[in-house]
């Protein structure tokens, strides 16, 4: 009599263990579905400032500026002008475009602060 009013009991446990079963299979879907769109999306290389890439050209001019720039800040430091005409000297530009791939001018001025800075300090 109980299965005639309720029906079958064990179908009702069954049906709410599939359905726990379908939502932990949904569960690992999506995380599935992100995971593989996080990883397409780190493959993606990302240019924020939209700048050109320096040519060895451009990157012997803007050290040439960069290092005069210096030298008039500094010009009654003769130490100083000394070490900024040594590493103007000693500058290699393929060497520098070959640890520093893919320069635009932002990322020329950030390493050229970082390098010099020991120099002026």
């Amino acid at each position: 009599m109980f299965n005639s009013v309720n029906g079958n009991p064990f179908q009702k446990i069954e049906s709410a263990f599939s359905a726990g079963q379908e939502s932990k299979q949904q569960q690992q879907q999506k995380d599935e579905e992100e995971r593989n769109y996080l990883e397409d999306d780190d493959q993606d290389e990302v240019s924020i400032s939209q700048r050109p890439e320096l040519t060895e050209d451009d990157i012997i001019y803007l050290m040439n500026e960069y290092i005069s720039k210096r030298k008039s800040e500094y010009e009654d430091n003769q130490k100083i002008l000394d070490k900024l005409d040594k590493y103007k000297s000693k500058f290699d530009v393929k060497k520098f475009m070959k640890n520093n791939p893919h320069l635009t001018i932002s990322d020329f001025n950030m390493i050229m602060f970082n390098e010099l800075s020991g120099i002026l300090n």
